[in-house]
């Protein structure tokens, strides 16, 4: 393990099919105010609102709502949230849905006491809060994001083309989540699929980076083969519980930060599909499977040793009687393979993404140092064009 590094994660997570009954213990520790913030109507539709509700109000809660978080959320949502908080006087923001709404509660913690605009203050300019921070709290319908045990908040705006993360500290991680892997069977089918790679991804940002033996670099090739097997069940059968609980579980360790500690770590897939989807208001999870396959054999030769781990451990591909480089490109291939089986968006066409947009992809694109090669604007030009 290189480098110096602190873990420090104060979510308390509660997991499994009976996990929503320990919200009460959980509730008994903050004030009378809670906003309840969620999407559109799933969670009505599932009963899992009523169920919310009632403890609620049985907890003695005065409970404002904050509902409809799109998949996107964008800066006047956050704008429009930090006022409904700020004016309930929320002690505590109960976020339930997925990883956007979860996302958005965070942005919203944040937010409503800060005496500047929030999108200017939090992700244009990535300063930290130094106002009251309200707590958090998540009920998770949807695994893939990860962002019930991390700091992160992704908020959109679609005036400027911008999609931008902002990865708070301790303090804006929720306090505890909430996760009953049943509650993601009512997710659609495309939603399931994006989440999965979603999840997948998050780990090989970290995995591909750096070439020394890393403990984290183990659990990430456990994590990923897991995945893999969960995600093929659960795509044939979206009931088997055990596939999404494995699915569940390994989308909270794959972004809470544990696996990326002595890494430099490598986010440029999720740059690019974040300015995609900054462009198109595309699924996430999906504008990341229709660019990584092109970005990983961009960056292939300069990691190659890494690679080549990857194809042997986590695909099981045999390296005898071949080159580094055959190795690695088989490992990609059985990535691919994989991808196309359970189902994930392959081209950025089928995003709504069309070659005169390019140009605004390019321009909206963090490019990051930590991976093996730092793009330039004409490399993600060439990836776009390689995803069509």
């Amino acid at each position: 393990m290189l480098g110096d590094f602190t873990y420090h994660n104060p979510c308390r997570v509660h997991f499994g099919p009976n996990a929503v009954e320990k919200l009460a213990d959980e509730l008994s520790e903050y004030g009378d105010n809670v906003v309840l913030i969620y999407g559109g109507g799933s969670i009505k539709r599932s009963g899992l609102y009523d169920q919310v509700m009632g403890m609620l109000k049985a907890a003695g809660k005065n409970v404002v709502e904050d509902g409809g978080v799109m998949s996107n959320p964008t800066a006047d949502k956050l704008r429009e949230g930090a006022r409904i908080a700020r004016e309930a006087d929320a002690d505590l923001l109960l976020a339930v849905g997925g990883g956007s709404v979860i996302d958005y509660a965070k942005g919203v913690s944040v937010s409503a006491h800060c005496d500047e605009d929030p999108w200017d203050k939090y992700y244009f300019r990535m300063e930290r809060p130094d106002n009251e921070i309200i707590p958090v709290g998540s009920i998770l319908t949807m695994s893939g994001t990860g962002s019930e045990m991390n700091g992160g908040s992704v908020i959109t705006n679609p005036e400027l083309g911008l999609k931008i993360g902002h990865v708070f500290g301790p303090e804006a991680i929720p306090k505890f989540s909430i996760i009953n892997p049943e509650l993601t069977f009512t997710v659609p089918d495309y939603q399931m699929r994006a989440g999965i790679f979603d999840a997948f991804n998050h780990i090989q940002e970290q995995y591909f980076s750096g070439q020394d033996d890393n403990t984290s670099d183990y659990v990430s090739e456990a994590l990923m083969k897991n995945l893999v097997k969960a995600a093929r069940i659960a795509v044939a059968d979206p009931r088997d519980y055990e596939a999404r609980s494995d699915i569940s579980w390994i989308s909270t360790w794959a972004l809470n930060t544990f696996v990326g500690k002595g890494k430099a770590s490598d986010w440029e897939v999720h740059m690019i599909g974040q300015a995609i989807g900054a462009v198109t208001d595309a699924t996430h999870g999906m504008t990341l499977s229709a660019v990584a396959p092109a970005y990983y054999r961009r960056i292939m030769p300069y990691g190659m040793g890494k690679f080549v781990r990857f194809a042997t451990e986590v695909w099981g591909v045999r390296p005898e009687g071949k080159t580094d480089e055959q190795v690695a490109r088989e490992g990609l291939a059985a990535m691919e393979a994989w991808m196309d089986e359970i189902g994930v968006v392959r081209h950025v066409r089928d995003l709504g993404l069309e070659p005169d947009q390019y140009d605004d992809v390019v321009k909206a694109t963090f490019l990051l140092d930590g991976g093996y090669k730092k793009l330039s604007p004409e490399d993600v030009r060439e990836i776009l064009v390689e995803s069509e």
